[in-house]
């Protein structure tokens, strides 16, 4: 679970077994095609027990947003495919699974080898693709 992982990477925000509410809802509506429409909704508490609620409305074109992405994930894709690793002991070089968990950092469901973890948190996610840099 995306959020669950989320909070457990963050215990300055959230205590051990703190978990948020949250509802996440979809839904595809042909006559808009490309263009998207996101509402978010954030609810906190405030002084006295108050509630305070931020609304956002965004509407935008999904693939103008895709492009610069799909173009990242190329350039990291192919740089993985470049890169070969020897593990400390051994002599053989190896390339990097063809499963590259690497380019989860971005994409939502992050798709790793099997019996590999998932990690959804972004700050993970990032550290992995600048360790591999370095």
């Amino acid at each position: 679970n995306v959020v669950d992982d989320m909070v457990a990477s963050n215990r300055i925000l959230f205590e051990e077994d703190e978990h948020p509410d949250h509802v996440v809802v979809i839904k595809y509506v042909p006559y808009v095609a490309d263009s998207k429409r996101a509402m978010d909704e954030y609810t906190s508490e405030i002084f006295m027990g108050g509630k305070n609620t931020i609304v956002m409305h965004n509407t935008c074109e999904d693939s103008l947003l895709a492009t610069p992405l799909i173009y990242d994930l190329v350039i990291l894709g192919e740089l993985c495919k470049r890169i070969s690793v020897k593990r400390e002991g051994e002599d053989k070089w190896e390339s990097f699974h063809p499963v590259l968990s690497l380019l989860s950092y971005m994409l939502k469901a992050p798709l790793v080898p099997s019996g590999a973890p998932v990690v959804n948190a972004l700050f993970t996610q990032r550290c992995a693709v600048i360790n591999v840099m370095r």
